[in-house]
């Protein structure tokens, strides 16, 4: 997450909104983005946004249509999102 967070300003000319998924409560989210300084939105999931996209550590870009264009198992490299990203934004 903390490195999503360091590169936040590079997702920005692409529109692309970062989002951190888990099944944690609110208030587990809210204390663990302010020990790492996280100023994009995380998500509590119930379980159904696990069953529609997986689980575990697995990045998704999903363009403006809710179509997955990209998707990443493991730890993500930034610089082939970013890659990804261009080829997905109209020239």
């Amino acid at each position: 997450m903390k490195m999503f967070q360091n590169e936040i300003t590079r997702f920005e000319p692409f529109h692309a909104q970062v989002l951190g998924i888990s099944a944690d409560t609110p208030k587990t989210h809210e204390a663990f983005a302010a020990s790492l300084g996280l100023t994009f939105p995380l998500v509590t999931d119930n379980g159904s946004i696990r069953k529609q996209y997986g689980s575990g550590r697995i990045t998704h870009l999903i363009d403006a249509q809710g179509f997955i264009r990209y998707r990443h198992e493991g730890m993500p490299q930034i610089e082939r999102l970013l890659q990804e990203l261009a080829e997905l934004t109209p020239q």
